[in-house]
C-alpha cells in the first residue's frame, strides 16, 4: 500500500470519507507545524498524531544501525541495529528521548520497511520487550519514514493498552503523518551532512600546510587560513578586514610587481607563481612568497594561494653576495698582488722579473729563494697571475707552520678513521689545488717522511690520503719557497738531494733589499701612500735624512722590516713630514754597511740571530699577540718558534724584563 503523500482524495476502494474531525486533526497538524522545524516540529507532530489516532503513546525515532538480512551464526540483535526517538509523546506530555536495540520488539519489522499492526496482544507477542510488558502495551502501529531513495531512516509509532482495531481512515492520516516526518527527517540529514562536509573542508581549508586566502577585489581579507595566518604574522581576529596591499613594501620593484599582480586579477586572468616582497604585521621582517590567485567565477572576490619561498629567497641573495664578494677577492688580489705593480727598478729586481716573465706561461716548477721577508710569496703569486692557471686556485702552505705530525694530513688530506681525531674524511691541499697552483713555503721545514710523498707527486703526478690506498691524481703547478740553502742542507743528510732537484727546476733568486739600495726610495714612498691611506694621515713627503737612513740601513728583516718600520713612523707622525729618530733603526750599528771596510761581514745565520733576539728583547719575549716578536717580524708565531729552535735561540736566565 503506497503513501498518498498530501492528496486526501477518497478511496473509491472502499468508499471511506474522511469525517470532520480527522479534517480538523489534519489541521491541526498543518497549523501546529508551520512555523517550526527540527526538534520543535517533531514534538509538535506526535502529540497532534496521538490526539488523531486516539492512543497514548506516539514517537518518532531514527533508525541508527543496519537492516540486512542476518547471516547464520550471527548475533541478531546486532543485526537488527538500534533506535532512538526524536520526540516522545507520553500520555500527556513529551518526555525524554530514549534508545533500544530493535531486536525481539515490534519495531523491528517496521524499521525493516514494512508497516505494522498489531490490534492486540503486543505484550504476548514481545515478551523480550521489557518495557512494552511493563506498561502493559495491548496494541502498536508502526510505518517506516523513507528517502527518496526508498533508504529507511527511521520509523513513526503509535501504542496504547487497549485494544486498536483496523480503521483505513486512521491510517491514511497516520500515513499523512509519516510523510511530514520523512521530510523533515531528510531535512535534518541533509542539513548535517552539509555541516559535516562543510566542517571537513574547513579542516583542510584552516590546516593545510599552503596558505589559502579569500580576498575582496579591494584586497580585504574574507578569510585565511592557519598557515597565510603563521607566514603574515597576523592572529584569527585580525583576519577580517586586513587589507593585502597593507603587507606590500614601500619599494618602487615591490610596488610595481603587486601593481601588475592586480592588473592582472581585475582583467579577470590568472596570476601564476608570482613572486613578491611582504612585510610581516608583527615584526616588519620580510618575507617572500610565491603568489597564485584566480577570480571567482561570480567576480566578487579572488582566490589566493601562497607559499613562503623566504629562505630561498635569502639563499640565493647569499649565493650573490658570495659569487660578488668572490669576484671583488679576486680583483682584489689582482690589484694588490699584481705583476707588474711589484715596485722597484734596480737591475737586481729586473732580472728577477724577466725570470718571471719567462717561467709564467709554462707549467715547470719554480724554487723561489731569498731571505726572510724579501717578498717570495708575491713573486709567487706574480707567476701565478701571468700563468694559464690564473683563473684556477692559489693554494698557500706554510709548511713551517704546521705541526710536524699533520704536515702529511694537510698535503696530501686523510680518510675517516686514518688516526685518532680523524672522525671525517679532509681533503689536502694538493686535491684543493688541483687544475691550479700550490705554493709550498718553507719548504725546507717538511718533515723527511714528507719528503718521500712530495717526490713522488713531482715525479708521477698522483698521491694517496693518509689511511687511503687509492691513488689520486693531480694536476698541480709547484712552486716552492725557502731562506735556506738547500743544496747545503741536501748535502748534511737533512733535506732530500733527489726532491730538491725535482723542485729546482727553474730556480727564482730574490736579492735581499740591501743589494737593491735604489729601490729602497720608491718602496718607502708606495709604503708611505699605502699606510696614510690606512691610518687617515696626510703625509707629504720624506725628509732627506730620514730618506739616507733608511738607503743606509742593511735592512736585515728586508722589505718586511722596511714595511714595519714605515708604518710605525706614519703612526708617530706628527707633522706632513715624515722623520725618525736614529733611534727608530736600533740594530743599525749590528750590521755593516755594504762599502764598510772596518770589519768583516756578518753572516746571514747571525744576522738572522741578532735580529730576532733584537725584537724578542722589545716584546719582553712575549711571541704571540698583538705586541708579541712575531707581529713585529712579521712572520707566523709558528714560524718564529722553528727559527728559535733551529738558530738555538733560548731566554737567558738574567733577563728579568
Amino acid at each position: 500500500m503506497g503513501l498518498p503523500g498530501y492528496n486526501l482524495a477518497v478511496d473509491t476502494s472502499h468508499e471511506l470519507l474522511i469525517d470532520t474531525k480527522e479534517l480538523t486533526a489534519l489541521r491541526a497538524i498543518v497549523e501546529g507545524t508551520a512555523g517550526t522545524a527540527g526538534e520543535a516540529f517533531f514534538q509538535t507532530l506526535v502529540r497532534h498524531l496521538a490526539d488523531a489516532v486516539g492512543t497514548k503513546y506516539a514517537f518518532i525515532a531514527e533508525f541508527l544501525g543496519s537492516t540486512q538480512p542476518s547471516k547464520e551464526g550471527e548475533n541478531k540483535s546486532k543485526q537488527a541495529g538500534r533506535a532512538r526517538t526524536i520526540a516522545f509523546w507520553f500520555k500527556d506530555a513529551i518526555v525524554d528521548n530514549v534508545e533500544w536495540d530493535l531486536h525481539g520488539t515490534p519495531c523491528e519489522d517496521v524499521v525493516a520497511g514494512s508497516e505494522c499492526h498489531h490490534p492486540s496482544g503486543v505484550s504476548q507477542k514481545f515478551p523480550g520487550d521489557e518495557p512494552l510488558v511493563q506498561m502493559g502495551v495491548e496494541s502498536y502501529l508502526g510505518v517506516p519514514l523513507r528517502d527518496v531513495d526508498g533508504r529507511t531512516l527511521g520509523h513513526m509509532a503509535v501504542f496504547d493498552d487497549r485494544p486498536m482495531p483496523a480503521e483505513p481512515r486512521k491510517l491514511y492520516i497516520f500515513k499523512i503523518f509519516a510523510a511530514r516526518a520523512a521530510a523533515e527527517l531528510m531535512r535534518l540529514k541533509s542539513e548535517q551532512q552539509l555541516r559535516e562536509s562543510e566542517a571537513r573542508f574547513r579542516d583542510l581549508f584552516d590546516e593545510a600546510p599552503i596558505a589559502y586566502v579569500n580576498e575582496g577585489l579591494d584586497s580585504r581579507f574574507i578569510s585565511a587560513n592557519h598557515a597565510a595566518m603563521k607566514i603574515l604574522g597576523i592572529t584569527p581576529d585580525q583576519v577580517a578586514g586586513t587589507v593585502g596591499m597593507s603587507f606590500i613594501p614601500d619599494t618602487p620593484e615591490a610596488q610595481r610587481r603587486v601593481k601588475e599582480a592586480f592588473e592582472s586579477i581585475n582583467r579577470g586572468t590568472n596570476t601564476s607563481g608570482v613572486v613578491l616582497e611582504l612585510r610581516r604585521r608583527d615584526n616588519g621582517k620580510p618575507i617572500w612568497i610565491q603568489w597564485w590567485s584566480k577570480p571567482d567565477p561570480g567576480g566578487q572576490y579572488t582566490r589566493t594561494m601562497f607559499v613562503d619561498i623566504t629562505e630561498r629567497v635569502l639563499l640565493e641573495q647569499e649565493q650573490a653576495r658570495l659569487r660578488a664578494q668572490n669576484i671583488y677577492l679576486q680583483e682584489e688580489i689582482k690589484s694588490v698582488h699584481n705583476f707588474d705593480e711589484i715596485v722597484g727598478r734596480s737591475a737586481a729586481l729586473n732580472s728577477v722579473l724577466e725570470h718571471v716573465r719567462r717561467v709564467a706561461p709554462t707549467d715547470s716548477t719554480v724554487l723561489i729563494t731569498g731571505e726572510t721577508g724579501t717578498g717570495k710569496e708575491l713573486i709567487a703569486r706574480a707567476i701565478h697571475s701571468a700563468s694559464g692557471r690564473r683563473d684556477k686556485p692559489l693554494i698557500k702552505v706554510n709548511c713551517a707552520a704546521l705541526p710536524t705530525g699533520l704536515v702529511e694530513s694537510e698535503l696530501f688530506g686523510h680518510e675517516k678513521g686514518a688516526f685518532s681525531g680523524a672522525i671525517a674524511k679532509r681533503i689536502g691541499r694538493f686535491e684543493l689545488a688541483n687544475g691550479g697552483t700550490i705554493f709550498l713555503d718553507e719548504i725546507g721545514e717538511v718533515p723527511p717522511d714528507v719528503q718521500v710523498k712530495l717526490l713522488r707527486v713531482l715525479q708521477e703526478r698522483e698521491f694517496e690520503r693518509v689511511g687511503g690506498n687509492a691513488p689520486i691524481q693531480t694536476d698541480v703547478r709547484v712552486i716552492a719557497a725557502t731562506n735556506r740553502d738547500l743544496l747545503a742542507v741536501s748535502k748534511d743528510g737533512k733535506f732530500r738531494a733527489d726532491l730538491y732537484y725535482r723542485l729546482n727546476v727553474f730556480p727564482v733568486h730574490l736579492p735581499p733589499l740591501r743589494e737593491r739600495a735604489d729601490d729602497i726610495p720608491l718602496l718607502v714612498q708606495f709604503l708611505l701612500r699605502k699606510f696614510t691611506a690606512r691610518i687617515g694621515k696626510r703625509i707629504e713627503r720624506v725628509s732627506d735624512e730620514t730618506m739616507r737612513r733608511f738607503v743606509a740601513y742593511p735592512w736585515p728583516g728586508n722589505i718586511r722590516e722596511l714595511e714595519n718600520i714605515v708604518e710605525r713612523a706614519v703612526i708617530l707622525a706628527n707633522s706632513d713630514v715624515l722623520d725618525i729618530a736614529p733611534s727608530t733603526l736600533t740594530t743599525s750599528a749590528t750590521f755593516s754597511s755594504p762599502t764598510s771596510t772596518h770589519a768583516p761581514p756578518m753572516s746571514l745565520e747571525t744576522v738572522e740571530r741578532e735580529h730576532i733576539v733584537a725584537a724578542l728583547r722589545n716584546s719582553n719575549w712575549v711571541i704571540d699577540g698583538p705586541s708579541g716578536a712575531a707581529k713585529t717580524l712579521n712572520i707566523h708565531p709558528n714560524t718564529l718558534r722553528s727559527r728559535l729552535k733551529k738558530l738555538g735561540i733560548n731566554r737567558p736566565a738574567h733577563d728579568g724584563s
